[in-house]
């Protein structure tokens, strides 16, 4: 095997759940082939660089094998390799996340009738 359908890969590669969800990113633009946005069809092939943007992020990688079937996580984890400032930048957004976590206020609790007509109104429903 040469090359494999680019979605059938990142779905192989569990970066997407499902390989329509696969498909969806590429038509979208998010999933860029060596700098060039991916149609679905397109072939993958050893030694690729992808930029995949995705729920966990984004993914700069090198594709390191091929395959069309999903299997265990530890198994789709060599199909690939990140670059180090892929993962880096990664992290970097992962704890800017955390810490804006730590300053946000939380209501204590329900909010009365009278918050609730305030939100209603705010989101402009009302």
């Amino acid at each position: 095997m040469t090359s494999v359908r680019i979605d059938k890969w990142l779905w192989a590669a569990r970066f997407f759940k499902t390989r329509s969800m696969a498909a969806r990113a590429c038509d979208l633009g998010r999933v860029l082939s060596n700098g060039q946005p991916a149609k679905p069809a397109r072939d993958v092939r050893v030694g690729d660089m992808l930029k995949v943007t995705n729920d966990g992020g984004d993914f700069e990688i090198e594709v390191l094998q091929l395959s069309e079937i999903r299997g265990p996580a530890a198994v789709a984890q060599t199909l690939y390799g990140e670059t180090e400032a892929s993962r880096q930048l990664r992290m970097k957004v992962a704890a800017e996340r955390r810490a804006l976590n730590q300053f946000e206020q939380l209501p204590a609790g329900r909010p009365s009738k009278r918050d609730r007509r305030h939100i209603i109104q705010f989101r402009g429903r009302g």
